[in-house]
């Protein structure tokens, strides 16, 4: 693509016809935003991976001094393999005043409306600083903000504030859950079927693992703890691959599971990875090892995503919800970068096009209406920095 967009309905498009599948790099897509952003003089500095195939974009609009704001978001996107599409996934389609395409609600569409908007930042001479950060591998487990904000949290010229804009159908969003995830890896010895006092069945021990954890799932939703702002309302399981065995008639050797759980903030993650490390060690592992003293099982961190608290007096919410004349801030049950950015020490709330309904689903749509009321945000935010 050469032409450069202007509005946010060109940038939407132009976005989403980069594949940026998290499997593939997203440095054409970093490339084309920072040409565009240094031609209009806009000073930016990226952050790469150990393979420098894939970046982060910083960019400030505006005075080089510390505070002002970060518009948040990820570049890259889930897979379409399987899905069924109406049209090609990454070439825009709009109907009944809705654009269907990969990453339009999650979450091409924010940082589409961000980049259309720094010509008019640009012209309002703005007092305080807007900062767009644009991030890689958000969707495996935000692997690739970290090194952004270590940098940022370093820099005497630090932002105060970072507006993650996730779908959240423009609502303001002050709390989410955490993500959890890991792979259990479970080593036992195989056997002739015929045999199987002779082996250790990884298999067996995987399926006693997975019950131990559908039984937390159960508790977590029956006794809590719970928070009603939360759909489900309680920390929630998942169990998403098991993969094991090699024939029919041969005592599994391996299998590893892959699962996750969803804590809510108050929830404390460490106390069940403890009773499920007490579990294995106690009741799973010796059994195991009757049939072979070097079985071994591991669990493995995937991904750690801390959940987003609600900041007592937050000033992240303050500015949103005043910009947007809400009265009130919600809590969804996904997991956004926003968590890492407070981890840090900044001030975060959630805000987007679009919504989490959406995401990761085949026909991935945003309404025009909702591009329409980010630009109406972001032109407020630009009014907001440009006062002293």
């Amino acid at each position: 693509m050469t032409k450069i967009p202007t509005t946010s309905r060109e940038w939407i498009e132009a976005l989403v016809s980069f594949d940026t599948t998290s499997a593939r790099s997203n440095l054409e897509l970093i490339e084309f935003i920072e040409a565009y952003l240094t031609s209009l003089g806009v000073p930016c500095w990226r952050t790469v991976d150990a393979g420098r195939a894939k970046a982060n974009l910083f960019a400030t609009v505006g005075p080089a001094l510390a505070g002002g704001v970060v518009l948040s978001g990820h570049s890259d996107v889930v897979p379409v393999e399987g899905q069924e599409w109406s049209s090609d996934p990454f070439t825009i389609r709009e109907s009944d005043g809705r654009l269907y395409g990969r990453g339009t609600a999650d979450m091409k569409s924010f940082i589409a409306v961000a980049l259309a908007l720094v010509p008019e930042f640009l012209r309002r001479n703005l007092k305080r600083p807007v900062h767009l950060a644009v991030s890689y591998d958000e969707e495996v487990g935000c692997l690739g903000v970290p090194s952004l904000i270590d940098r940022l949290s370093r820099d005497p010229r630090r932002p105060a504030l970072v507006i993650v804009g996730e779908p959240t159908s423009m609502r303001v969003v002050n709390a989410h859950k955490g993500v959890c995830a890991f792979e259990t890896r479970i080593h036992g010895l195989p056997a002739h079927s015929s045999q199987p006092q002779r082996a250790a069945n990884a298999i067996v021990a995987a399926g006693r693992i997975v019950s131990f954890l559908a039984d937390q799932a159960l508790t977590k939703k029956t006794q809590g703890p719970t928070d009603e702002r939360f759909e489900p309302p309680y920390t929630s399981f998942n169990i998403s691959k098991i993969d094991g065995g090699t024939a029919l008639n041969i005592v599994a050797q391996d299998c590893r599971v892959v699962w996750e759980f969803r804590p809510l903030p108050e929830d404390d993650p460490e106390m069940l990875l403890g009773e499920l490390d007490a579990f294995v060690r106690d009741e799973v592992l010796p059994e195991l090892r009757v049939g072979s003293p070097e079985a071994s099982i591991r669990t493995v961190p995937l991904a750690r995503v801390p959940a987003l608290l609600p900041e007592p007096e937050g000033a992240a919410e303050a500015l949103a919800r005043g910009l947007t004349g809400q009265n009130d801030s919600a809590a969804v049950s996904f997991g956004t970068e926003g968590g890492l950015f407070q981890a840090a020490g900044f001030s975060v709330v959630v805000c987007g096009p679009g919504s989490i309904d959406q995401a990761h689903q085949p026909d991935e749509f945003v309404a025009l209406e909702q591009v329409s009321a980010c630009e109406e945000f972001l032109r407020s935010l630009a009014a907001w920095a440009a006062t002293d």
